[in-house]
């Protein structure tokens, strides 16, 4: 049905039905975001201790050196008193997830809602629920107090770039930020130097961001020399 407004306007009452419905549903999703930051704040400020943030693949299967060196870094980690935070999903997450709830520590997971391959761990004892990424990297972001970066796919490095950039314009403090294994790693960092470096796209400092590490227990000795319990 059409109908013509006061200011002679003609508008077309289903589209008009159209448009509210996208505008209401924009209005609730700002409530579920709202919703999923104010549960992420309140569960995560109550840790009450540093946290260090794990990223890998979800794809890595039981038994891989790099799933056994996530399961022992954090297990180290959690034995020293820190928590751990994952994405909550398998492959590296479970592992590093697993290796905190080993030593008894604080085990977070940061579960995203996804159609395929997501699925929570099972070995988080602080599980959180996440329908929108930019909120659960604002958890990973604000609640680390250093990152380890594990082999893995696109999202390990969105999650290692994002903080990067944040470091790099000044809109985070600085923290650690270790990858591990040099053979995963290695290719990337010397793109980083030959593309970005020598064409000015970055500053030499830039490098000082990051390091690669392959010792598990090198890893631990940096964090617990950086961050301070």
């Amino acid at each position: 049905m059409v109908k013509i407004t006061k200011s002679g306007r003609v508008i077309d009452e289903r589209q008009q039905y159209s448009l509210d419905n996208f505008q209401v549903g924009d209005s609730w999703r700002l409530f579920r975001i709202m919703s999923e930051f104010v549960d992420g704040f309140d569960t995560l400020t109550s840790i009450g201790r540093p946290a260090v943030s794990i990223f890998g693949s979800a794809r890595t299967p039981l038994g891989d050196k790099y799933f056994e060196l996530a399961d022992k870094i954090a297990y180290d980690l959690a034995l020293a008193g820190y928590a751990i935070i994952t994405g909550g999903g398998p492959g590296i997450m479970g592992a590093a997830n697993r290796g905190a709830a080993k030593a008894e520590g604080i085990s977070i997971g940061l579960n995203i809602n996804l159609p395929f391959e997501q699925e929570p761990n099972g070995f988080a004892n602080v599980p959180l629920n996440f329908k929108y990424f930019f909120v659960r990297k604002v958890m990973f972001i604000k609640y680390a107090m250093a990152f380890i970066g594990m082999p893995g796919g696109f999202g390990t490095l969105d999650e290692l770039f994002e903080s990067l950039t944040l470091m790099q314009t000044r809109r985070i403090k600085a923290f650690p930020v270790i990858l591990v294994g040099t053979e995963f790693w290695g290719g990337l960092v010397e793109w980083i130097k030959e593309q970005m470096l020598a064409t000015g796209k970055i500053e030499k400092d830039d490098l000082l961001y990051f390091q690669v590490m392959d010792d598990p227990e090198e890893v631990v000795r940096y964090i617990r020399r950086t961050v301070v319990l």
